[in-house]
């Protein structure tokens, strides 16, 4: 790498305008030994930071290794979740996107690569003690979200051995949420259908507890955070980032002051099913499985090897959400686009769950 005390470090982030990508932006903006970042996107946004320039490209089609070239490190974050119909494009932008981004690096002599893999990777694994990076990553493959993360995680195994001189290293997140991110993550998720108002305390009265509903959650801007240290600290491999405490059915009723009602795993998933097939809802039925059986994560090595710490916990991140979709908060860029009611309309114009 470049050495900060002559000419500072040029990153290249892809996907930054997203819900991770602009808290990844933001951290390495902040930072002294960063000169420049270059921001890979497929449709350029309004909102701008000190150091940023961006870049628009299609990652599975247009040239790109003039964009990583000179680099000394790449952060590869672009990922689609929708079109949830359309596995076959969500594969080529997603997997066959990320191995040409790898590719690029390798023969444009990048030194570093940070990518952003998922908890969605792991195997099902437990729900009572977590597990850590050496957990099996081959997903559930019955959704395309765990398929893709999966798939990318065997490419990478190959892709150290035949270029050791390249420092890979894989970020595994848990769900992550911001107040910014809200509307972003209802359009993904929820659809159009869902009033952002309902998201208040007094409007959620009972929590359904459904077995296996047992997740971690972490801040955006804790994942910035970690990304920026992956990218300048000489780390190699595997990090779970998730925040405590881990978040169950009992957990957010105590934030919204609800209580829980437990609910059969057959009926949730048959609501989900029954939305997804009308399209009314863009989450899937396999997206819904997946997360029922996600291990719960160690995240010892990040906090011991990255010198990772959150500044918030998992239920203020989801609460900060929660107020975000009740204000239908974005930001100025095309994914994190706030809510309102053209842009519901439009969701439903272009298909739930269709558009990219």
């Amino acid at each position: 790498m470049n050495s900060p005390a002559s000419k500072g470090l040029r990153v290249v982030v892809t996907g930054a305008s997203g819900n991770v990508g602009t808290s990844t932006v933001q951290a390495l903006s902040r930072d002294p030994a960063v000169a420049s970042i270059l921001g890979v996107v497929r449709r350029e946004p309004e909102w701008r930071v000190p150091k940023l320039e961006w870049r628009t490209a299609d990652l599975a089609e247009d040239q790109i290794a003039h964009l990583v070239r000179g680099a000394d490190v790449v952060i590869h974050l672009a990922w689609l979740f929708q079109p949830t119909h359309d596995p076959a494009l969500t594969w080529r932008s997603n997997v066959l996107g990320a191995i040409r981004v790898f590719e690029a690096v390798a023969r444009e002599n990048v030194p570093a690569v940070v990518y952003s893999s998922s908890v969605g990777a792991y195997s099902p694994g437990p729900k009572d003690s977590p597990v850590t990076e050496s957990w099996p990553t081959h997903g559930w493959p019955a959704a395309a979200y765990p398929r893709e993360k999966a798939y990318l995680e065997r490419y990478l195994d190959g892709f150290e051995k035949a270029n050791p001189e390249v420092r890979v290293v894989r970020l595994r997140p848990a769900f992550v949420f911001k107040w910014e991110a809200a509307s972003a993550q209802r359009r993904l998720f929820a659809g159009p259908f869902l009033p952002g108002s309902l998201a208040r305390p007094s409007l959620i009265p009972v929590i359904p507890d459904v077995p296996g509903l047992r997740v971690h959650a972490v801040h955006s801007a804790d994942i910035g955070e970690a990304f920026r240290l992956a990218a300048l600290n000489d780390v190699r491999g595997a990090f779970n980032i998730a925040a405590d405490p881990v978040v169950d059915a009992k957990a957010l009723a105590r934030l919204l002051g609800a209580r829980t009602v437990p609910v059969p795993t057959w009926a949730i998933r048959g609501a989900v099913a029954a939305g997804w097939y009308a399209h009314l809802l863009p989450a899937s039925p396999g997206l819904l499985d997946t997360v029922l059986r996600l291990p719960i994560m160690d995240t010892t090595r990040a906090r011991d090897e990255l010198g990772w710490t959150p500044r918030h916990d998992g239920l203020e991140a989801i609460g900060e959400f929660l107020a975000g979709l009740r204000a239908g908060a974005g930001m100025a860029t095309p994914p994190l686009t706030p809510d309102n009611a053209p842009t519901r309309i439009q969701e439903v114009g272009t298909g739930i769950g269709n558009r990219p």
